[in-house]
């Protein structure tokens, strides 16, 4: 069922705020014989709104809900663009590094394809180190799975549905290798993509999900709060390493505008998480990290199609990490953000730095 404040919050939010004209004759329709204001007006006439608290009482008459968040999604293709930045700060405040990550992926849900599941495609994914430039990763281009919600529970298969094998050893399109921990970054962009377009915003038929927000302010702790997600990556992340959520909670904070298309504005948050995580630093030992992380961020889900157009993710992560031979523990400190984006076609097509 399409969402009853749908039509009215578009309305107060695009049109009640402009000038009423006739887009044949390019006069004002409440006065035909009066040509428009200047176009490089920075102003517009009074006598060209509506009355503030006529705006207002449409506003709140549209946001009193119920919303009506289990939206079956639209069965068109989609096109998406992410940028992940990590920034590394030392304890004196300092930037001490920058990661930058971009990934292109297209959906074609099964409705189309006729598949089982939806299948997703890889159509670049670039990586830069500090200010270096912008490499690509050739094994990634076009690289196809499907995306499985449930793979991965309970360590069967591999999370979403996402081969791992192809983040073993990753080299640029220059022939250079990357190190582990831009091997598991660079998969953990594809883990983290779902999550936040396939996972939260997504409807749950068995357990309480997003479709229990039916007002504004409304909150819920999701089903995965105080759960384990395994993040091992064969060759880079031993099994056994995991990251667990804190109260993971989602929150309706109301209704926005992205590409002119009105979207409910859901928050997510984390709370207070912990993650231990053994990277293998060759056949005598690991560099074990241990530390604690809160992420959130905005969904922004389109109320006629379904799909998300836009979420962010802002995270803080403080850890230690030592090895058998080096048993101090070395302190760190990183953020990181997220900005996913619905992007055109024609903009899926352009070179990955495009949008970047």
């Amino acid at each position: 069922m399409e969402p009853r404040l749908h039509a009215s919050v578009k309305q107060a939010l695009l049109k009640e705020y402009t000038p009423r004209k006739n887009t044949f004759s390019g006069m004002d329709a409440t006065n035909p014989t009066t040509p428009d204001p200047p176009r490089n007006q920075s102003t517009r006439s009074r006598a060209n709104r509506l009355p503030r608290h006529r705006v207002l009482e449409t506003l709140r008459e549209a946001l009193d809900g119920p919303f009506d968040l289990s939206i079956d999604r639209k069965a068109e293709a989609q096109y998406y663009h992410m940028q992940t930045r990590f920034i590394h700060i030392g304890f004196d405040g300092k930037r001490t590094g920058l990661e930058t990550y971009l990934l292109r992926l297209g959906c074609t849900p099964a409705a189309i394809s006729g598949k089982t599941l939806d299948e997703y495609t890889c159509r670049e994914f670039g990586v830069q180190l500090g200010s270096d430039r912008l490499a690509t990763l050739p094994v990634l281009q076009h690289f196809t799975y499907q995306f499985d919600y449930l793979s991965g529970v309970g360590g069967k298969g591999p999370m979403f549905g996402i081969p791992q094998e192809p983040f073993e050893g990753l080299k640029d399109d220059r022939g250079n290798r990357l190190a582990p921990d831009v091997c598991y970054a660079t998969y953990n962009n594809f883990v983290d993509f779902h999550a936040l377009s396939d996972v939260f915003p997504r409807p749950l038929k068995h357990i309480k999900g997003i479709e229990e927000l039916k007002a504004v302010g409304d909150r819920i702790v999701y089903p995965g709060a105080f759960t384990e997600a395994p993040v091992s990556l064969k060759g880079v992340v031993r099994p056994g390493s995991v990251f667990r959520n804190g109260e993971l909670s989602l929150e309706l904070k109301g209704v926005s505008l992205v590409d002119d298309r009105p979207c409910a504005l859901v928050n997510y948050d984390s709370g207070e998480s912990t993650l231990r995580m053994a990277f293998m630093q060759g056949e005598t030992e690991d560099m074990v990290t241990e530390g604690g992380s809160e992420y959130t961020g905005d969904l922004y889900i389109d109320l006629e199609s379904g799909w998300v157009r836009k979420v962010t993710l802002n995270e803080s992560v403080v850890t230690q990490s030592n090895t058998v031979s080096r048993p101090n523990k070395i302190p760190g400190y990183t953020v990181r953000h997220i900005l996913l984006r619905l992007i055109s076609q024609q903009d899926f097509e352009k070179p990955i730095s495009a949008l970047s």
